[in-house]
């Protein structure tokens, strides 16, 4: 059996991962503060986990969030530790009833968004006098206007708190008199960042920048990263340029349905499109794999944001480049301008005349772990039903009542034709192509 840490391909805890789980079992409240990348999750969740009581029903600790991607990455996270305890989380863009099912049987780790946790709380009548641990991941954004009020409110309910937890990749937020922090012990590994980052400044002398976006992404080539507009406008209309340039991508904002947000990841995730374009949304708590690049086709006004999203790539001991696309007539922030940054010139770079035909398709599968469908099960009906081979069959994501699979293109038509209303387990399951 692997060990808990082996289920993340890693032999050993970093040193902030050390000190982290030191002081936190000590029982002290905490401010973390560390790059993005750097395994905060896995930091906080490992002795919280160990002191929860497997004798208790009731919830014993609380993550607030600020994205519902976050919450679900963190309770991903959580559930393949293999602790034995029950977790679940809850956010919004998803059915309240599905809150009420999963929370019939209270979990010892609760995890959420601020909106959906105080509504659940106004509306359930659990106590919430056992929770003992508060964690606000990501504090910077969890604490800002908007979130701010919920926070309060959510606080005010936990009479009992013993620990609190605050985690972020920034240290530019103060933290309000509500939260009552009490002499709490500052982990800060900020000013050990990854040197492996490179920034690349790409200056193009035309106002509009959609073709020099294009000539770049074709000279980046295939590979996986982000590109991060500002504004949901700005996205859409780079979005329309780059429908008709075969570029695969898909798009990731908040104004998008929450199903569509999920499906645009797990496209990215099992390589269907290598680029995800994206606000600032995609700049923390996305479960990804290491990105090869980014690049701010708007920069962000404020340097917290432009860390942010630097921190989705050059992860831990990976290699990364953060791409800076900007027009010789635009003005920049000023924290730019404080980089030393080679200019390179955008149409001194060589591109491909046509992108990489896409090598990856992601198949839907109406069923999932509520229909005691697993992995293996899925791997067993695409192989032997399906007949195609291991190396045709990619990323599995399963879900409650579905799953993802990623397939290779050339297969694809055929596993669907081969496996779509076939029986799995006990249930007969439909497979489409996304």
């Amino acid at each position: 059996m692997p060990t808990p840490l082996q289920k993340f391909d890693i032999t050993a805890l970093n040193p902030m991962q050390l000190e982290a789980g030191k002081v936190l079992r000590a029982g002290s409240d905490v401010v973390l503060l560390s790059p993005t990348g750097t395994g905060k999750t896995l930091a906080f969740l490992l002795p919280l986990i160990d002191g929860l009581d497997e004798s208790s029903s009731e919830i014993q600790a609380l993550v607030l969030v600020p994205t519902r991607e976050l919450a679900q990455q963190i309770e991903q996270v959580a559930r393949t530790l293999g602790s034995g305890f029950k977790i679940n989380a809850v956010y919004g863009g998803r059915s309240g009833s599905l809150d009420k099912l999963d929370l019939k049987h209270l979990p010892a780790l609760l995890i959420g968004t601020p909106g959906r946790i105080a509504d659940r709380f106004r509306r359930d009548d659990y106590s919430l006098s056992h929770i003992r641990t508060l964690v606000l991941d990501e504090y910077d954004k969890s604490l800002e206007i908007g979130f701010e009020a919920e926070v309060k409110e959510i606080l005010g309910r936990l009479t009992n708190l013993k620990q609190r937890v605050l985690t972020s990749a920034t240290s530019e937020v103060d933290v309000p008199a509500f939260v009552a922090l009490r002499d709490p012990i500052e982990i800060n590994y900020l000013e050990r960042r990854s040197n492996r980052l490179e920034l690349v400044k790409l200056v193009t002398p035309e106002r509009d920048k959609l073709d020099a976006l294009v000539t770049a992404l074709r000279h980046i080539g295939p590979q996986s990263g982000i590109v991060f507009c500002n504004f949901k406008d700005g996205l859409q209309r780079v979005s329309d340029y780059l429908a008709a340039t075969g570029i695969a991508y898909e798009c990731f904002h908040g104004s998008m349905e929450q199903a569509d947000r999920e499906r645009a990841l797990v496209k990215f995730r099992n390589g269907t499109a290598r680029v995800l374009l994206a606000t600032d949304l995609a700049a923390r708590g996305l479960d990804v794999p290491a990105l090869h690049f980014i690049l701010h086709y708007h920069l962000p006004p404020r340097e917290r944001e432009f860390t942010h999203r630097n921190g989705r790539t050059a992860r831990m001991n990976d290699d990364g480049v953060a791409y800076l696309l900007t027009s010789s007539q635009e003005s920049l922030p000023e924290y730019v301008e404080e980089l030393r940054l080679a200019d390179v010139r955008v149409d001194d770079l060589s591109a491909s005349a046509k992108p990489a035909a896409q090598e990856w398709r992601t198949v839907y599968l109406s069923g999932g772990r509520r229909d005691k469908i697993s992995k293996g099960d899925i791997v067993g009906l695409f192989m032997q039903q399906g007949g195609i081979v291991k190396e045709q069959l990619g990323v599995i994501e399963l879900q409650q009542n579905f799953a993802y699979a990623g397939v290779h293109a050339e297969v694809v038509d055929r596993l669907v034709a081969a496996v779509n209303n076939a029986r799995l387990k006990t249930k007969k399951v439909r497979v489409s192509v996304v």
